[in-house]
Parts: structure tokens; C-alpha cells; sequence
């Protein structure tokens, strides 16, 4: 709460109105950027030994010069969910522990009959080297066109802000918002964003399917994209993923559920067709 609020008020102030003794707030903030910190190393670790467990990822850390025992590593690798079962990197980008309030889903038993109905939301995680990178995008559940995105080396509430930043600034907004529980999308910073016409939907925690066309896109996304990229830094990977997005996907790629058009066809249908009603 502190941290959402500190940019109006003092932290003195918040303080004291929580009752919380100031050492105390700047101790989570800095066990929290050291986490962070730690986190990004372990990162670096498992993408490039992904069947390391928490002993020998610990034990790697060490070489390299970081002060770290195995428990704190354990809860990190466990925070990222990731498993060392052979030919496995798991990443989760969902970070549903949060204060934020949480919404029910509105869009399972909807039927979706018209674009800028129900945008979806989610956020997938691309290895580049020895890291990984971060991507949001938004779709329309519809004509299943790319609203917004964002490619980010950092998985932070920025990343999801700049994607509806760039949905917004485009198309109309939608009818419902839809994602899932995690932080990026439960913050005021990204709710407030989105209209009062707008209503936030979200899938349960734990049910990824319930977001089912975007994750459906994600998979098409690292089998049609990324299982046959290689990228030589980040500059090389946001353009290599900016046309994939942008022009094969959107104006190239046909989908049997629009009928084996591309989105941008989908759409252009439907805009001609409007123009053509009596």
C-alpha cells in the first residue's frame, strides 16, 4: 500500500497513519530489491543450465560471487516456478499475491458477436541469450487482431501498462477487459487506465484456460516465431517480434475461425460491410 501511495504522500505520514514503524517499511524495500535483484541472477543461471536444481543453482550463484544460501534460492526458484525436469524452463508471470482487488470472470458464458467486445490480456516470457524477456499483448477476442504490445526486458507493471497504452491510443476501448489475477493486471495504475464503460473480467487463479484465446495465440506465437528465431540482443529481438506481430501475423497469417482470412482482412470485412448497410 506504501508503495502505491508514497509518489502523494510522505512516508512519514503513511507511516505513522499504518501504525508502522519506519525502519521497518525500509527494511521490506530493501529485502525486496534484493530479492529482485537475486532473482534476476537465478535467471541468468537457469536459462542457461535448465535442469540446475536449487543446490546447484545455489552452488553457481556462489562462484560467481554472490552471498546466498540455499533456502533463499529455494523460495526464489519457487517464486518463478521453475522445475529441472529435462527440456524444462518455467517461468510464471503471473503474480497473483497481491492486495489489489480481484474481479470475477464475465466472459465465460458470453458470446462474443462483435470486435472491441472483449479485449484479452497476458504476458509470456522469450529467452534471449542467457535471460529472458518479457512480452504483453492484448488481443480482440473477435477477429483475434493484436490491440497492443510490449516487449520489455524487465517483467514489471510498465510492461502491461505500455501494452493497453498502445491498445488505447488506437482502437476504441473495449466492452470488457479480460486476464488473469496477477499484479500487472489487478493494479490501480493499470485499471485506471480503462474507462468506466469498461469492465475488468478475470479468469481464476490457477485456470489459464479460462484465458484460452490469448494463451492459444502464445502458443502459436513460440511455435511459429520463436522455435525458429535466433536473436542477437534485445534491439534485434523487438524488431524480429515487431513484424512478426505486425505484419506476418496480423496482414499473412490466416485463421480457420475467421473464416481463413488474416485479422487485418477480418476487420477490413467487417468495416465495408457497415459502410455498405442501408
Amino acid at each position: 500500500m506504501i508503495t502505491d501511495l508514497r509518489q502523494e504522500y510522505s512516508i512519514s505520514m503513511l507511516c505513522e497513519v499504518l501504525d508502522l514503524p519506519r525502519s521497518t517499511y525500509y527494511h521490506q524495500e530493501q529485502k525486496k530489491a534484493g530479492d529482485q535483484a537475486l532473482r534476476d541472477e537465478i535467471e541468468k543461471v537457469i536459462a542457461r543450465w535448465p535442469t540446475y536444481g536449487y543446490r546447484r543453482v545455489t552452488a553457481q550463484l556462489k562462484r560467481e560471487g554472490h552471498a546466498v544460501g540455499e533456502t533463499r534460492v529455494r523460495r526464489l526458484l519457487e517464486e518463478l516456478e521453475h522445475t529441472s525436469q529435462v527440456g524444462k524452463v518455467r517461468f510464471s508471470t503471473t503474480d497473483s499475491r497481491h492486495d489489489h482487488p480481484r474481479y470475477p470472470n464475465l466472459i465465460k458464458k458470453l458470446e462474443i458477436t462483435h470486435v472491441n467486445q472483449v479485449w484479452v490480456a497476458d504476458i509470456t516470457y522469450i529467452r534471449l541469450g542467457r535471460r529472458f524477456i518479457y512480452l504483453a499483448v492484448i488481443l480482440d477476442a473477435y477477429s483475434r487482431a493484436i490491440r497492443g504490445w510490449h516487449l520489455s526486458l524487465s517483467l514489471d507493471k510498465q510492461l502491461s501498462i505500455k501494452a493497453l497504452q498502445m491498445a488505447l491510443a488506437h482502437h476504441p476501448a473495449p466492452q470488457y477487459h479480460h486476464s488473469d489475477q496477477g499484479g500487472q493486471y489487478a493494479s490501480p495504475k493499470y485499471t485506471d487506465l480503462l474507462p468506466e464503460t469498461t469492465r475488468i473480467s478475470m479468469s481464476a487463479v490457477g485456470r489459464p484456460m479460462e484465458n484460452g484465446i490469448v494463451e492459444r495465440f502464445i502458443r502459436t506465437f513460440k511455435e511459429e516465431h520463436i522455435d525458429y528465431s535466433e536473436y542477437k540482443d534485445f534491439a534485434d529481438a523487438y524488431s524480429q517480434i515487431a513484424y512478426w506481430l505486425e505484419v506476418e501475423y496480423m496482414t499473412e497469417r490466416i485463421h480457420s475461425a475467421l473464416d481463413y482470412l488474416t485479422p487485418a482482412e477480418f476487420e477490413d470485412q467487417l468495416v465495408q460491410a457497415t459502410l455498405t448497410l442501408p
